[in-house]
């Protein structure tokens, strides 16, 4: 284990690890405990009772959080024809087609956050499968950025839109801020969070849903918070 440093050592002793927070008290020691000299992100670590193994127990989704998440992401559109145009006057920060697909495979081009794409333009970035899909960049119907509504997808993705889905161990992991929200702000977008996380239980899931929670800052421990009281499921 890698020797922690002296901020992180003196968060710590701010609470009790151990103990299983409500939201208020776990955002009021997220605040207190960001002590790095940048504005730290503020995660959400969500471990599910299913198995994502199977596809009917699998979970993914996007949501807008209410206030953001405090970075402006660079959204590339995969389109062509009138989409262009879309794409541009939405705010898109990189649009084009084969010549965009060519330049991710020989260059190894990743100078974006988020992948947009029409349904027509899926052939093209198929071929991207293999070096998209590890970054969790894929474009997907689920999490709307595979759309022929450019405008609306972009207008979500520059207001704060986050996909959620699970990784290899059932855990989902999405940042739901800034440390420098404050309070109020990290916790009505962590409200939004598990609420969509909640409505998204798939039918085959049995047990327990929200096994574990927990929230930290970049830099900062790991704050857990009480399952039961988030959901009844």
């Amino acid at each position: 284990m890698p020797k922690r440093g002296k901020s992180y050592q003196e968060s710590v002793k701010l609470y009790d690890k151990t103990e299983l927070h409500e939201a208020e008290q776990a955002f009021a020691i997220i605040t207190k405990t960001a002590k790095a000299k940048f504005d730290e992100t503020v995660e959400a670590h969500i471990r599910l009772g299913v198995d994502g193994r199977h596809a009917d127990q699998q979970v993914r989704g996007a949501i807008v959080l209410p206030h953001g998440t405090g970075r402006t992401k660079k959204v590339l559109v995969f389109a062509k024809g009138d989409k262009v145009h879309e794409a541009e006057a939405a705010g898109a920060d990189y649009v084009g087609a084969e010549e965009l697909a060519q330049k991710i495979q020989s260059e190894s081009w990743f100078d974006f956050d988020v992948v947009v794409a029409t349904p027509d333009m899926m052939g093209v970035v198929g071929r991207l499968g293999k070096v998209l899909g590890p970054k969790g960049l894929m474009p997907n119907p689920k999490s709307g950025t595979v759309t022929m509504d450019l405008a609306k997808a972009l207008e979500e993705i520059k207001a704060g839109k986050v996909e959620y889905r699970l990784d290899k161990t059932n855990i989902i992991h999405t940042p739901i801020g800034k440390a420098s929200f404050g309070e109020e702000k990290l916790k009505e977008n962590f409200a939004a969070l598990i609420e969509a996380i909640i409505k998204a239980k798939p039918a085959a899931a049995k047990g327990q849903y929200l096994k574990s929670v927990t929230v930290s800052t970049t830099m900062g421990p790991g704050v857990k918070l009480n399952p039961q009281k988030l959901t009844l499921g």
